[in-house]
C-alpha cells in the first residue's frame, strides 16, 4: 500500500492542536566509537524535535543529518526548522503533514533528517491524541514482531573487532554487516575471523561507503577477501549505478543501494534489473516514515528486496519509527539494523530503551499497543 493510499483510509478523524515545536541538538556519547570508510564518530549527531498539543501531549522526533549522505548538518537542519516552523504548527492531521511533504518534496530532499523529526514528532502526538499506535494512525494493523536484528562490525583495530565479534558471538548474532576500510590485509583478517568462528547459518554483507571508483579495482578486492558474501552495499561513488550493475554481475551478489538511493524518484533507474539491487531504508535518510513507507511499497511492487537500515547513533525514536517500516514490509526485508540502545549510546532517551537482545531479536512488548511512538521519555 502506498502512503497516499494508507492516508484516504485515515478519513479526517484524527486530529490535534499543536501549541509548540521546538528543536534541539542531540549529543550523546558511545560507549565506543564507530568507524567506517566515510566517517569516524563516538557520539550521536542528531536532531530532537518536540511537539506539544494545546490538552499538554507531548511528541517527540529523532533526525540524524549526515554530509556524507544526504549533505546535511545539524546546523542546517535547525535553519530549515526555523524558516518552516509557524507552517507545521498549522498541521492537524495526517493529511496535513502528507500534503506539506508532497508540496514541498524538492525541500525535503534537501533536508531529509530535519523533515524526519518534524513528522515523527507530530506522528507521536497525533497517535496520543488518538490514543492509537502510530502504525492505526496510518491506517495500519499494530506491530506483530519480533523483529531480528543484524550485528554490525565497523572499521576499528583488529583488537577492538574481535572484542566486538566476541560480544556479538556471545549474544547469539548469526547474520553480520562488514564495513570494509580499504587495507586488504586488515579486512581479509577480519573475514576469516567470521568464517573461523563457526557460525551456524553466518550470513556477511560488505558495506565499502563508497570506497572504489572503478569496477574492476572493487572486483579485485572483493575476490581477494576470500569469503562468501550475500550482498556488496554502495562499493563505488554515489549514483554510479551502471558501474554497480557491472560488478553485481561480476561478483554475482546483489548490491545494496544507501546513499545512492534517498527517495522514490530513483527507481527509474534500477527498475529494470529488479534482482541486481536491494534498497537500504535509512527512515531519517527518506525523509520520514511516510516517505520511507512510500520507497518499500514501490521496492515491493517492483521485486526490488529491502534492507531497513539505521544511522550509527539513533535512540529508541528512530528505533521505533523503523518498526513500521519492517513490520509491513517483512516479506520483502532482507535485513534490519539499529536497535543498538544503550549496547552503544551512554544512555538512551527512554527507559527502557529500545534495543536487541538474545540472537539479536526485539520482542513485541506492550509499548507497541500504547499511544504513538509507546515510548516512555526520562530524559
Amino acid at each position: 500500500m502506498s502512503a497516499h493510499s494508507i492516508l484516504a483510509s485515515m478519513g479526517d478523524e484524527g486530529r490535534m492542536q499543536v501549541r509548540s515545536l521546538t528543536m534541539t541538538s542531540l549529543d550523546i556519547p558511545f560507549r565506543q566509537a564507530f568507524t567506517h570508510a566515510s566517517a569516524a564518530r563516538s557520539k550521536t549527531e542528531a536532531v530532537l524535535v518536540r511537539a506539544e498539543s494545546v490538552r499538554g501531549l507531548v511528541g517527540m522526533g529523532e533526525g540524524c543529518p549526515r554530509h556524507y549522505v544526504t549533505g546535511e548538518t545539524v546546523a542546517g537542519a535547525q535553519e530549515f526548522f526555523r524558516s518552516h516552523r509557524s507552517e507545521w504548527m498549522t498541521c492537524s492531521t495526517v493529511d496535513d503533514l502528507q500534503a506539506w511533504g508532497t508540496a514541498h518534496a524538492d525541500l525535503i530532499d534537501r533536508n531529509p533528517a530535519a523533515w524526519c523529526a518534524v513528522e515523527t514528532a507530530c506522528l507521536d502526538l497525533l497517535g496520543k491524541e488518538m490514543e492509537q499506535p502510530i502504525e492505526v494512525v496510518l491506517g495500519c494493523t499494530p506491530l506483530s514482531g519480533p523483529f531480528q536484528y543484524s550485528a554490525v562490525l565497523g572499521g576499528e583495530k583488529f583488537f577492538s573487532f574481535e572484542r566486538q565479534l566476541r560480544q556479538y558471538l556471545a549474544v547469539g548474532f548469526s547474520d553480520f554487516k562488514l564495513k570494509v576500510m580499504g587495507d586488504l590485509e586488515a579486512d581479509r583478517e577480519r573475514v576469516a575471523a567470521l568464517t573461523a568462528a563457526g557460525i551456524p547459518g553466518l550470513r556477511v554483507r560488505l558495506d565499502a561507503n563508497n570506497r572504489w571508483h572503478r569496477v574492476d579495482e572493487a572486483c579485485e578486492y572483493i575476490q581477494g577477501l576470500n569469503g562468501t558474501f550475500t550482498a556488496l552495499e554502495e562499493p563505488l561513488r554515489v549514483g554510479d549505478y551502471e558501474g554497480c550493475r557491472i560488478l553485481s554481475r561480476r561478483c554475482g551478489v546483489p548490491i545494496i543501494l544507501d546513499e545512492s538511493f534517498v527517495s522514490v524518484g530513483q527507481f527509474p533507474v534500477i527498475e529494470a534489473e529488479p534482482s541486481l539491487w536491494i534498497v537500504n531504508i535509512r527512515v531519517s535518510k527518506m525523509g520520514g516514515l511516510l516517505r520511507a513507507c512510500a520507497v518499500a511499497a514501490q521496492a515491493k511492487s517492483l521485486g526490488i528486496p529491502i534492507v531497513v537500515g539505521a544511522q550509527v547513533g539513533e535512540t529508541s525514536i528512530l528505533t521505533r519509527a523503523a518498526l513500521t517500516v519492517a513490520d509491513r514490509y517483512r516479506d520483502v526485508m532482507t535485513a534490519q539494523e539499529g536497535a543498538f540502545g544503550t549496547h552503544l549510546l551512554e544512555y538512551d532517551l527512554c527507559d527502557p530503551p529500545l534495543m536487541f537482545g538474545r540472537g539479536g531479536r526485539l520482542a513485541v512488548d506492550g509499548c507497541y499497543n500504547r499511544p504513538g511512538l509507546g515510548l516512555s521519555f526520562v530524559r
